[in-house]
């Protein structure tokens, strides 16, 4: 009796877990594709060339100040000259400062603008797993091997509920990140 009871429970977890669902996306492409990017990415794209201008105006400035250096050193005396040597240097210093303030500014900027794309792509994956009765859903990323016959798909289904377009790929926009950026030069 007992071990007929052993092979019935036995029995029942292999059936149950056989029925589980499992299902994959691959989240980098919904994050980078859904249209709401699009925007962070332009102002992303603006801060930096906005950022790009205030640098480049701080090494025309230092620059401009070098060549006069180099140009009048001879004449200057020797305060004259250590003055202007200071100068140098605290250019350089407030360049190098303004420098990593803004590589830090645009890395928090990135990650305030990310973060709601982000959510959204969570919340629209989680609504198509419990909506398709899965357990877990896998990134692709991260993953070695998926059987496609045992994981569903629901990158497709994702696509759709995102509003991405079925002709967008990441090699398109690829190539539209380029085009725009050798347009800008």
């Amino acid at each position: 009796m007992k071990k007929i009871l052993i092979v019935a429970v036995m029995a029942l977890i292999s059936v149950a877990a056989s029925a589980q669902k499992f299902a994959h996306v691959n989240y980098g492409e919904l994050v980078q594709l859904t249209p709401a990017a699009d925007s962070a990415r332009a102002s992303l794209a603006a801060a930096q060339k906005e950022a790009e201008e205030t640098l480049q105006s701080m090494m025309d400035e230092y620059q401009s100040k070098y060549q006069q250096y180099q140009q009048k050193v001879n004449t200057w005396t020797a305060a004259i000259k250590e003055s202007k040597e200071k100068e140098l240097m605290e250019i350089q210093n407030r360049i190098q400062e303004t420098q990593q303030s803004i590589s830090g500014e645009l890395q928090h900027m990135q990650n305030q603008l990310m973060a709601p794309i982000v959510d959204n792509v969570q919340k629209t994956v989680e609504k198509l797993a419990k909506a398709g009765g899965y357990i877990y859903v896998f990134d692709v990323s991260s993953l070695l091997y998926i059987d496609s016959t045992q994981s569903k798909d629901l990158t497709p289904d994702a696509r759709k509920a995102l509003k991405i377009p079925a002709d967008r790929t990441l090699e398109s926009l690829q190539a539209e990140i380029q085009a725009q950026q050798q347009a800008q030069q």
